[in-house]
């Protein structure tokens, strides 16, 4: 509501503002005084009022302000741009007419998810018709999103708005058996005017790709953006298929592909599609080039080296090559999965010659930060990144850190994941280094950074951050240090090569420097509490990885207890409870959370749970148990909205809503969203009928393969549609 009330602020100084100045200058200023207090908003022009309300983006501000009165009404809708439409696809007599000036669509939504949108099962409309309401409902639309289970989607929706310019396409369910690119091939015949196409969350073959980009060359050369960074993927775009794709395509600026890396595999991508990309493709100013394995987020070993049996195929000279033939890149992103050792010059050289580069996310290369005595190299001479995220470098030390603290001065966000020697001592350096800037942070899977460490280290900027992701790890920080033989006590001053020789200020501004990170250490070492009192003002969401079987109620004693600000929680559970008889608690913690007095927003993420769905051995509990474990005490929080991922049994590529959550998630009485990433039993919905607010509730199989055929007794589309038209019955009060 953030924006909403700026809006009002800005209307209301408008106003008074306007009729000042028509008072002041009028030559009856004292006899109209008393009109003064008759002046309202609606006093302002029509023209100055869309264009301040068209100018909002949050979606729940923009319809609070359409609540105002009629004239706001209709400005809001006429001014609105984005929307996304849910509710069942049957149900046409309340598709809105009202939003003619929208561009980008999202219809990937539609209930029941993941259905074909043109089915005799799904709408009872016949497919022109409904495509023809469509396009007089939202005649300008250029940017579409859609869930395309079959190619029929194409042929009855893209055909409608010729000028479409860019399509995102969603699909979980398992590609039709058709010949390669056939699928695909319809969509490129009517939408001509094709600048944008988004892969990312869209289940294909990757060789449905090429054959279709060479035989559409009109349309694949008028491309910009092409994301292919989709997850699904088995093995990735090959050397051959990358080629073949940046010479279809050479007006791209936004690449973003899932690569074949690994050298064990035929066809695998190395410096000869690398190059290729370069000498295609010279107007690429994102360039996303992902290994598989990389988009699954699997956690490696804390314990391990960092260093990959297989060295990478892509070398130095490559990647020099590449980065001095792409000029304009902005956002760069190179997540290998095999070692790329030395990177220091290439990353010197893409320093120099990328000079508008922001954002650059960087995985197993080594060698990216290798200081000798105070001398800045590799990723440290980027002087004008605002955001770094380093993945799996073997021999980051505290020292490289620092010196990435000390070139990088515009980082307002850093992400480091499965660095093992980088402590405490130098993380905490790097955050007073970057105490102005600073505002999103990701520490992950770093053997000397457990929950307490991470957030001692973020001690600097904790009166900053917005953005914070840690690991549940509840390793005391005696316990993460290792201090013998090892000297902390830097001073930036020297690090910068300034000598005692300087003038008195430099002096003194040196010794103060090593006064407060000294006394902050000792702090550290000596004092039971240990935190400098300070609340996270600013904090705003917080991610949590955790693993199968820990608790989150030691969360608060780490030192984020004060989080006045907090509106968002993510937690992401990971492990297979196979290996455990039964949790080690009676419930995980949710009711912990309940001291942060804002929070409203939870993603809570038990897809990578591992355990039996039905039967499990004698001795060992099934999932139904291990989500009552979970959810006990969900209640207790004052959410508004709720993704929920059910842990899942891959035996049966299952994953489904049990009684006990289900039981559970109906005490949740402030909900108004709740998005259930999975299937569930029709009665097992019926317990949400009774949570007074609930306004949008979503069922999505968003996981590859998403089940075909539900079971008998499994979630169906009559079935929610029945649910659904439960739900809009009730009385909601606003």
């Amino acid at each position: 509501m953030q924006n909403l009330k700026e809006l009002c602020y800005l209307l209301f100084g408008l106003a008074y503002g306007m009729s000042s100045l028509v008072l002041i200058s009028s030559p009856k200023y004292l006899e109209t005084k008393k009109h003064m207090a008759e002046t309202t908003i609606n006093d302002i022009p029509d023209v100055l009022l869309s264009n301040i309300i068209s100018g909002i983006s949050s979606v729940r501000s923009r319809n609070s302000a359409s609540l105002v009165c009629r004239k706001w009404l209709t400005l809001e809708r006429s001014t609105r741009t984005h929307l996304t439409l849910r509710g069942n696809i049957k149900d046409l007599f309340i598709l809105p007419t009202c939003f003619t000036s929208v561009t980008h669509l999202d219809l990937s939504l539609l209930s029941p998810w993941g259905n074909p949108l043109f089915s005799t099962t799904t709408s009872a409309a016949d497919p022109f018709l409904l495509s023809h309401l469509l396009r007089r409902a939202f005649p300008y639309v250029a940017s579409l999103t859609i869930y395309a289970r079959n190619p029929s989607i194409f042929t009855y929706l893209a055909s409608q708005w010729h000028f479409i310019k860019h399509v995102k396409l969603v699909r979980w369910h398992q590609r039709p058996q058709l010949a390669s690119g056939e699928e695909l091939d319809e969509l490129f015949k009517v939408a001509f005017e094709l600048s944008s196409i988004d892969f990312s969350s869209y289940y294909c073959w990757t060789d449905d790709i090429p054959p279709v980009l060479e035989s559409h060359p009109n349309v694949s050369s008028r491309l910009t953006s092409l994301d292919l960074l989709n997850p699904s993927f088995s093995e990735g775009f090959k050397s051959d298929e990358i080629k073949a794709i940046t010479k279809s395509c050479p007006s791209l600026s936004f690449f973003k592909v899932v690569c074949m890396f690994d050298p064990r595999y035929h066809g695998h991508v190395g410096d000869e599609a690398v190059s290729a990309i370069a000498v295609n493709c010279k107007k690429l100013s994102v360039l996303h080039l992902a290994d598989v394995s990389a988009l699954c987020n699997a956690r490696k070993d804390p314990d391990d080296d960092g260093f990959t049996q297989e060295d990478a195929v892509i070398t130095v000279a490559t990647l020099i090559e590449l980065f001095s033939g792409l000029p304009l890149l902005e956002d760069l992103a190179i997540d290998v999965c095999n070692n790329v050792r030395d990177s220091g010059p290439a990353l010197e050289v893409l320093h120099s010659r990328c000079l508008k580069l922001r954002c650059l996310k960087l995985g197993q290369f080594h060698g990216i930060s290798m200081p000798v005595e105070s001398k800045l190299d590799g990723v440290a001479l980027c002087q004008n990144l605002e955001s770094l995220s380093i993945r799996n470098v073997a021999d980051l030390t505290d020292m490289g850190l620092i010196a990435i603290g000390r070139g990088c001065l515009r980082l307002s966000k850093f992400e480091v994941q499965g660095c093992k020697k980088i402590t405490v001592r130098g993380m905490r350096t790097l955050a007073s280094l970057l105490s102005k800037t600073l505002v999103d942070v990701k520490i992950s899977c770093c053997k000397n950074l457990g929950a307490e460490s991470s957030l001692k280290a973020l001690e600097p900027v904790q009166n900053r951050i917005k953005r914070l992701h840690i690991d549940c790890i509840w390793v005391s920080i005696e316990q993460s240090l290792n201090l013998d033989g090892i000297e902390y006590n830097f001073d930036l001053n020297e690090l910068n090569g300034e000598t005692d020789d300087g003038d008195v200020c430099r002096r003194e501004k040196r010794m103060k420097f090593s006064y407060d990170l000294n006394s902050s250490f000792d702090e550290f070492d000596g004092n039971a509490d240990g935190y400098g009192g300070r609340t996270w003002d600013k904090l705003e969401t917080l991610s949590l990885w955790i693993p199968v079987d820990e608790l989150l109620t030691p969360l608060a004693a780490t030192g984020l207890e004060d989080c006045p600000n907090l509106e968002e929680v993510r937690i992401k559970v990971e492990g297979d409870c196979r290996d455990w008889l039964k949790p080690s608690g009676q419930e995980f913690g949710l009711s912990s959370l309940i001291q942060y007095p804002k929070l409203s927003k939870m993603q809570l993420d038990c897809g990578d749970i591992i355990g039996f769905a039905h039967t499990a051995p004698p001795g060992q509990v099934d999932l139904s148990l291990w989500e009552r474990f979970y959810l006990l005490g969900i209640g207790h929080l004052t959410l508004n909205e709720l993704d929920y991922w059910p842990p899942q049994d891959r035996d049966v590529n299952r994953r489904s809503l049990t009684l006990p959550a289900a039981g559970l998630l109906q005490e949740c009485l402030s909900l108004r969203k709740l998005f259930i990433h999975g299937t569930t039993h029709e009665h097992f919905l019926n317990f949400f009928l009774r949570i007074p607010h609930l306004r949008d509730v979503q069922l999505r199989e968003d996981y590859y393969p998403a089940p075909e055929n539900d079971m008998s007794t499994e979630m169906r589309a009559d079935s929610l549609s029945r649910f659904e038209a439960s739900l809009n019955k009730r009385q909601i009060c606003d």
